[in-house]
């Protein structure tokens, strides 16, 4: 048998979140969204009543929270975060008195007037061109749903009293019903909706709980107690599977973890091919929290922290001892290994309780990133002192982002002075020879790399937007989505001219994007010589993995025959026949 086979069956495929194998009873839960009522209110009284009213579900959710992040199981203590910033969001003003004002002003009542308020965030969070920032309105509609229930007396039940085991079936999971789960009695769970940067794809890894999201139809197709298998290697959901469907897939399951622990259990080890080309394997990151992680899984370091979350929870800008303190932790929990900090990479439009800013129509090519940075150096310079401050507790990297041209990045580098100067003049320590690179992610970065290497001590490319910038595709767009293809002749040839001009100046090229954890991808960049690469940190092991199997001399047969093909199929095609034949066990296990 095998998973054609098992089509026949009634299954359903999703998005896989986290590899592994569970056969058990499914558990429904309802999180079925509260219907919402429009309601006019006449007199001031009851609007007072109606403010109240909100205020009060506004503390009783508080509390709720609060609780359930005392009270969090160890495994996931780590992900709190998650919890601080639902808080944050309920005392948020765009939240919070936004939705006191629409009651008062269109006298309305508190659900209606919250739905709007909703609805306005999610417009901020639409232009939002980084996937897994954007992602974070899941976050803002968790919080909003649960303020909801309270409001309208709608009893929300606890996953805490779960008393067997079982696979949760779920329209969604919030972070806060991730925290009450009994770890000991959820063996997995699928949702209808959720990607692979969702949170309940986050808390599942941080488990290591096999789960399936984006399933769309799940709690339609499944009932309460029916038979599941979960497959999430595959993304492949089985629904009351015969006896040889469930001795297929137990099989698999007991291969499959075999695999996974002589992986783990060579995750520390050095990549280094077997003519002795040694690769730095990093990790990508956006939380301090997610440290422990990245050392768990042997990465060398982090090839790229994303430092836009403490601007996203905060009403205006952080201050530069938030900033510092941040910054200077992660330099020391990681030491001597290197942390890549990237200066802020938003667009103005994310702050409109701070600035105002016109709106944009195509925010992804507008005031973003070192043009907002340049637009407004009282923010970009608070950021600059908070890294060079941090810079002497650890082995800290500067990356300016989405540098188009010689003169942004010159510019960049004056302010950037500048700091130091008023450092210097106010005798604060800071790494005088911190590393300063530039993400290469536009192509007339690209087109002037040679110009550019001459000015930095690194490159970093950032396949996610270099692809889309490159192929003029949306990549959250479903229409086109399809055509965002790391495996486009275009952009290998782009990867390569970058890294030769880094050659030409003596500088390192890393790679960091989901490009750079992809098996399939990793003889690509082999072959064309990159130095670094850095991924999501469950990624590492396996990397590690291919890298120390794949000889320099073949990677560069293969980039040659590449070069010679013309379309993303047929790169894809001939690296996975490639892949797929020097590594058999990951196209059987769901990797390839």
């Amino acid at each position: 048998m095998n998973e054609d086979a098992v089509a026949g069956e009634k299954a359903l495929k999703g998005i896989a979140v986290y590899p592994g194998i569970v056969i058990g009873k499914a558990h429904l839960v309802d999180r079925s969204k509260v219907k919402i009522l429009y309601q006019y209110l006449v007199n001031t009284e009851h609007l007072n009543g109606e403010v109240e009213r909100f205020e009060e579900a506004l503390r009783v959710v508080e509390k709720e929270m609060a609780s359930l992040k005392t009270g969090m199981a160890e495994k996931v203590n780590d992900l709190s975060f998650i919890l601080d910033s639902h808080l944050m969001i309920l005392k948020d003003s765009m939240f919070r008195d936004s939705t006191i004002r629409t009651i008062q002003d269109e006298k309305i009542n508190a659900e209606w007037a919250l739905k709007k308020s909703l609805e306005k965030i999610r417009k901020v969070f639409d232009q939002i061109d980084d996937e897994y920032i954007s992602n974070r309105i899941s976050d803002v509609e968790n919080v909003t749903e649960r303020i909801l229930r309270t409001l309208s007396g709608k009893a929300q039940q606890s996953l805490s009293e779960i008393d067997r085991r079982v696979i949760i079936v779920a329209h969604d999971l919030s972070p806060a019903d991730t925290t009450e789960l009994n770890i000991g009695r959820v063996m997995g769970f699928i949702t209808d909706v959720g990607g692979r940067t969702s949170h309940t794809a986050i808390v599942a890894q941080a488990l290591e709980i096999p789960a399936v999201v984006g399933l769309e139809s799940a709690t339609e197709a499944v009932a309460d107690g029916d038979l599941l298998i979960v497959d999430g290697s595959t993304g492949v959901v089985v629904v009351n599977p015969d006896d040889s469907a469930i001795i297929y897939y137990q099989e698999k399951k007991l291969q499959l973890e075999d695999y996974r622990s002589s992986i783990a259990r060579q995750s520390h080890l050095p990549a280094v091919t077997p003519d002795g080309q040694r690769i730095t394997v990093t990790a990508n990151i956006e939380f301090l929290e997610e440290v422990a992680a990245v050392r768990n899984y042997g990465g060398e370091g982090i090839g790229l922290y994303r430092t836009e979350f403490l601007y996203l929870r905060s009403k205006g800008f952080p201050e530069e001892e938030e900033l510092f303190e941040d910054y200077r932790e992660i330099a020391e929990l990681m030491a001597p290994e290197p942390v890549n900090i990237r200066t802020l990479d938003i667009g103005g439009d994310k702050f409109s309780s701070a600035l105002e800013i016109s709106k944009e129509m195509n925010p992804a090519l507008g005031l973003r990133a070192i043009r907002f940075c340049l637009k407004q150096p009282e923010i970009f310079k608070t950021q600059l002192r908070a890294i060079l401050r941090a810079s002497v507790h650890g082995h800290i990297r500067l990356i300016f982002p989405m540098i188009s041209g010689l003169q942004e990045l010159l510019d960049a580098k004056d302010i950037l002075e500048q700091v130091k100067m008023d450092l210097d003049r106010d005798h604060i320590p800071y790494n005088e020879k911190m590393e300063v690179g530039i993400m290469v992610e536009i192509p007339s970065a690209v087109v002037m790399a040679e110009v550019l290497a001459r000015h930095v001590d690194f490159f970093s490319i950032g396949t996610n937007d270099l692809i889309q910038y490159l192929l003029a595709i949306d990549r959250v767009n479903e229409h086109v989505a399809h055509m965002y293809q790391p495996f486009d002749p275009a952009l290998i040839r782009m990867i390569g001219q970058v890294v030769a001009a880094a050659g030409n100046e003596g500088i390192r090229v890393n790679l960091c994007g989901e490009m750079a954890g992809d098996p399939l991808c990793v003889p690509i960049l082999l072959g064309l010589g990159l130095d670094a690469l850095s991924m999501n940190a469950r990624s590492i092991p396996l990397i590690k993995k291919i890298v120390r199997a794949t000889p320099m001399s073949q990677a560069r047969d293969d980039l040659n025959e590449i070069m010679g093909l013309h379309t993303a199929h047929e790169v894809q095609q001939y690296l996975f026949e490639r892949t797929g034949g020097m590594f058999p066990e990951l196209r059987e296990k769901g990797y390839l």
